[in-house]
């Protein structure tokens, strides 16, 4: 998936609607809170996979998937990039019912700055003063809440090192990422049909019919927003993705705050500001490299 070199209009529309699909999710993970995370995850996995399915066959690219699966190297990288998924969607599911929506904030928030430091680190990309500042401030805001709260922020980094390992190595999958987030919940319906045939009568599925219709959208909040996010990239320039991106934490954050009734705290008073310093001098690095 490339970039525009020129931001259109439609991709601003794409884009911003999966930004906010994005940040509105925990509403729809917090009338969930009563299922365990394993279960929610599985039925994310098993309805969005008949969505994204269709898509690729109403798109003609098919002929894409059957020479995936004929590549033992490409399905090994898409059962690695799904193991990252799974991972993410089973902690943030989890940080939702426990009244962590902050945490997931956070972790969303630093994702991408924890990215421009797997490129330093792991390819040997070069980065500006800016960046290295902001890698820094960010890393400093996470030893703060460490210390004021006695332990580590875990569903933040978590989050982080979910999200990161997965974006790091999709970017290597040599495929589309319609096809390959396919390729993702095809392996991982394996395992999650598996679990919910193994709860069979336990589960919430075909229980109450609150709990089923809920359960039964879950393709539909897990692939919408990933369709809407795909084809506003290719329509968008990186650094205005890059900027646009800060929307969902930002909007699970005051949904944390204003709806869910979490405590801020004074040491989060201190991390989140250095945070959002930290994502200031991020912009302005994006946006010099743009310019230049």
């Amino acid at each position: 998936m490339s970039a525009s070199s020129e931001d259109t209009p439609a991709g601003f529309g794409y884009a911003i609607s999966a930004y906010v699909l994005w940040g509105g999710l925990p509403l729809y993970l917090k009338a969930l809170e009563h299922l365990p995370a394993a279960e929610v995850v599985a039925h994310r996995v098993v309805w969005s996979l008949p969505l994204i399915g269709l898509l690729i066959w109403v798109t003609g690219r098919t002929a894409d998937l059957k020479a995936a699966f004929r590549s033992p190297k490409l399905l090994a990288m898409a059962a690695l990039t799904s193991v990252f998924i799974s991972i993410n969607w089973g902690v943030y599911v989890w940080a939702i019912a426990n009244e962590r929506a902050l945490d997931g904030a956070l972790g969303y928030y630093i994702n991408p700055l924890f990215l421009v430091f797997l490129g330093a680190v792991l390819l040997g990309e070069k980065l500006s003063a800016l960046k290295w500042a902001a890698v820094a401030l960010a890393a400093v805001a996470v030893v703060v809440l460490t210390v004021a709260q006695g332990s580590l922020p875990w569903p933040a980094l978590a989050l982080m090192l979910s999200w990161g390992g997965y974006a790091f190595c999709k970017r290597r999958l040599p495929i589309g990422p319609n096809q390959g987030f396919f390729l993702e919940v095809a392996i991982l319906s394996v395992p999650a049909l598996a679990y919910l045939v193994w709860l069979g009568g336990d589960g919430a599925f075909l229980g109450e019919a609150r709990d089923t219709w809920l359960l039964m959208c879950a393709g539909v909040v897990t692939a919408v927003p990933l369709i809407l996010y795909v084809n506003g990239a290719k329509l968008l320039r990186l650094s205005t993705i890059g900027i646009l991106q800060y929307i969902a934490p930002t909007l699970i954050m005051l949904v944390a705050l204003f709806v869910f009734g979490e405590p801020f705290g004074p040491a989060r008073a201190i991390a989140f500001p250095m945070i959002w310093g930290a994502l200031a001098l991020y912009s302005v690095a994006l946006i010099r490299e743009a310019r230049a």
